[in-house]
C-alpha cells in the first residue's frame, strides 16, 4: 500500500483515538487516563519483545521483531517517549476542557511546523499542486479559530488552548523525528512503536505517583475507552509508521494528510457530543478535504 493511503488510513484511526479520548476525560482526571491508555498499548509489544529475545526465528511477522538494538537506538526511542509523553500531557489536558470540534483541528495545526521545518531540515519539495492543497488545508484549519469565538472561547487567553498549542508543537517536533529514526537511524516501524511506548510508560510513573498524593486531585473512576485509547494508537501509528519509512514519503505531506482526522473528530463532536456551531465548522472542514484532494 502507497504512503498517502496507509497515511489516510491512520488517520481516520485518529479520529477515533480523539473521540475516546474525549470520552474517557469526561468528568476524570487526567494522568491515570492516560497512564492507562499507553500502558494498554505497552502491554500489547511486550510480549512480543520477550518472543524477538528469546525466539526471534517462530515470529509470525518480521515486523514483530523489536530487540536487537543498540544502546544509542535505545537512548534515541527514549528521547522519542519523552516528546511524545509531554506532548500527550498537553493534549489531554488540553482536549478534557474543549470542545473536541475545537480541539481537535487546534491540534491539526502542527503541520505548519512539521512543514516548514521538512522543507528547511530535509530538503523536501512538495509540488506546486501539493502545496496548493497545504495551504487549503492550513487555511481552513485556521478558521476554527474564528468559529470558537461563537462558543466563549478566546484563544489568546485560555488555558486549555495553550495546552493544545503546546501539544502540537511537540507533536511536529517528533513527527521530523520519526523521520529521523525510520529513515536515518534505521530503525524498524516495529522497533519505534514497541519501545517508545514502553519508555512512554515508564516516563508517566512518577506523575503518575505525584498525582496519587495530592489531597485535592481530581476523582479517577475506570472508563471502558482507557485500554481502547491505546488500542486505537496502536493501529493509527502502525500505518503511520510504515508510511514515513518508505523511502520515497514526503514527511511535509504525511503530516498534513494525517491530521485530516479531525474531519472523523468532528463528526463525532458534532453528533455523539451535540456540540454547536455545525454548519461554520462543517465549511472548515470541506476545505480540508479539498486540500486533502489536492495532496493525492
Amino acid at each position: 500500500m502507497s504512503w498517502l493511503l496507509l497515511t489516510i488510513a491512520s488517520a481516520f484511526l485518529l479520529g477515533f483515538y480523539d473521540y475516546f479520548k474525549k470520552l474517557a476525560l469526561r468528568d476524570n482526571a487526567v494522568l491515570p487516563v492516560l497512564f492507562g491508555s499507553v500502558a494498554a498499548g505497552a502491554a500489547v509489544w511486550l510480549p512480543f519483545v520477550v518472543w524477538s529475545a528469546v525466539a526471534p526465528d517462530s515470529l509470525p511477522s518480521a515486523f514483530l521483531h523489536v530487540t536487537g538494538i543498540s544502546a544509542h537506538s535505545h537512548l534515541l526511542l527514549f528521547v522519542k517517549a519523552a516528546l511524545v509523553g509531554a506532548s500527550w500531557l498537553c493534549g489531554y489536558y488540553g482536549i478534557k476542557s474543549l470542545p473536541l470540534s475545537i480541539a481537535s483541528p487546534i491540534r491539526a495545526t502542527g503541520p505548519l511546523w512539521t512543514i516548514t521545518f521538512a522543507v528547511l531540515l530535509f530538503h523536501e519539495s512538495p509540488t506546486p499542486k501539493q502545496w496548493a492543497g497545504v495551504a487549503i488545508i492550513l487555511s481552513a484549519f485556521f478558521a476554527f479559530t474564528f468559529v470558537g469565538r461563537r462558543e466563549g472561547i478566546h484563544f489568546h487567553r485560555n488555558r486549555a488552548v495553550f495546552f493544545m498549542l503546546g501539544a502540537t508543537l511537540l507533536g511536529a517536533a517528533s513527527s521530523l523525528y520519526d523521520k529521523f529514526l525510520l529513515q536515518g537511524a534505521h530503525l524498524t516501524p516495529g522497533q519505534v512503536q514497541a519501545w517508545f511506548t514502553i519508555y512512554t510508560s515508564i516516563i508517566l510513573v512518577p506523575p503518575l505517583a505525584l498525582w496519587s498524593r495530592m489531597h485535592d486531585r481530581h476523582p479517577f473512576h475506570w472508563h471502558w475507552a482507557i485500554p481502547v485509547i491505546g488500542f486505537t494508537l496502536l493501529g493509527a501509528d502502525i500505518l503511520y509508521f510504515t508510511a514515513i519509512a518508505q523511502p520515497e514519503a514526503l514527511i511535509s505531506l504525511i503530516s498534513p494528510v494525517r491530521r485530516t482526522s479531525v474531519i472523523v473528530s468532528f463528526l463525532l463532536g458534532i453528533f455523539l457530543f451535540r456540540e454547536k456551531h455545525l454548519r461554520a465548522k462543517a465549511l472548515c472542514v470541506a476545505g480540508i478535504i479539498g486540500g486533502v484532494i489536492l495532496l493525492s
